[in-house]
């Protein structure tokens, strides 16, 4: 058994096998002098976050067909990026999506940053995305540590401090590993692995490049790392939504406010999530409201959340406390968020 993995050997493997993605430049292109575009990558990087490869492919693809560079994406419409965004989750990226292309255009004449110092200066963007975005689409020797990378570092160094306690000693571990040659490859080629071949569950360690230098495949105890240490069950939060129907079809419908979940969304009226019953909530509109059987039931990083869905259908002349009136045709249900299109859609199923 050797005491140390060597790059080289996982750059081989992944130069055999990188997998293909719409925003990847492979290593035979790299190879050939194309460079990857630090506004796709970053782009990718950020949707990434707490969410996979095979759900961000076609958001991806949608949103640099409508936005191919930084510069459109920083003249787009707040309303437009959000509506693109919405099943991604997490809409906080989506609202810093828009800041760091605006700061982008506004501080850096449209041009990235190729450091992870001043990388960290843009909004929305942190340790993680810094270090990939500098190494994958600049070649600087970064450290990128992923959940992948972690599983993959745990293993090969058979670390049995649980996470995220073991996140510094995991991250020194990477650091020490990334090469000064083709670092960008590199820190793909190590997600790739975790990805791919060193994953949670049955591992294929029979075609594993660092097999002869994995401790935990020879001490026997891959399957179980990375240890983690055990979550707290999460909380159920409850609150009302209101879903009025005006006689000609037009919905009501609210933009919510910037900060919080769902911010800066269009959504239904209603009232805040709390723990134990929903808060007592004032209507948004007179009318004659009921009650729906059924919950609108959906779950967040932090928490399960418990809607009580209540219709109603007003006249024409009924005027709102909240938001306004939205025709039919004029909106797209689907560009709702996952919560607001799941009361919906019991709605509609009534």
């Amino acid at each position: 058994m050797r005491d140390w993995p060597d790059s080289a050997d996982l750059l081989t493997f992944y130069d055999h096998n990188a997998r293909k993605m719409p925003w990847r430049v492979g290593p035979k292109e790299r190879a050939r002098g194309v460079r990857p575009d630090p506004y796709r990558v970053w782009m990718s990087e950020i949707m990434l976050q707490q969410t996979t490869v095979a759900a961000v492919k076609d958001y991806f693809e949608r949103f640099t067909a409508r936005w191919p560079t930084v510069s459109d994406l920083a003249a787009a419409e707040d309303s437009d990026v959000m509506a693109e965004w919405a099943g991604l989750g997490y809409y906080a990226r989506a609202r810093n999506l828009l800041k760091c292309a605006r700061h982008v255009v506004a501080e850096h004449n449209g041009v990235f940053p190729d450091t992870v110092e001043a990388l960290l200066t843009l909004p929305g963007v942190g340790p993680y995305t810094a270090g990939a975005v500098a190494s994958i689409a600049f070649d600087q020797p970064a450290t990128v540590v992923d959940g992948n990378v972690e599983r993959v570092m745990a293993r090969v160094f058979d670390i049995h401090t649980p996470l995220p306690a073991a996140k510094p000693e995991l991250t020194e571990k990477a650091a020490a590993m990334t090469p000064q040659v083709r670092p960008g490859d590199y820190a793909q080629a190590v997600m790739d692995l975790g990805a791919t071949i060193c994953t949670p569950r049955n591992p294929a360690c029979g075609l594993c490049p660092w097999r002869s230098a994995c401790k935990a495949q020879a001490a026997g105890t891959a399957a179980e790392l990375p240890k983690k240490t055990p979550k707290k069950p999460k909380p159920i939060r409850h609150g009302v939504v209101y879903i009025a129907k005006r006689v000609d079809g037009a919905y009501l419908l609210e933009t919510r406010p910037d900060s919080g979940l769902l911010g800066g969304m269009l959504g239904w009226p209603g009232s805040d999530w709390t723990e134990g019953h929903a808060p007592k909530h004032d209507a948004p509109i007179k009318a004659e409201w009921k009650t729906l059987n059924t919950e609108a039931k959906h779950t967040f990083t932090h928490f399960h959340l418990r809607l009580t869905v209540k219709t109603a259908l007003v006249p024409m002349d009924r005027k709102p406390s909240v938001g306004a009136f939205v025709l039919d045709e004029d909106y797209d249900s689907g560009n709702l968020p996952t919560a607001m299109r799941k009361a919906f859609d019991l709605y509609r199923g009534t």
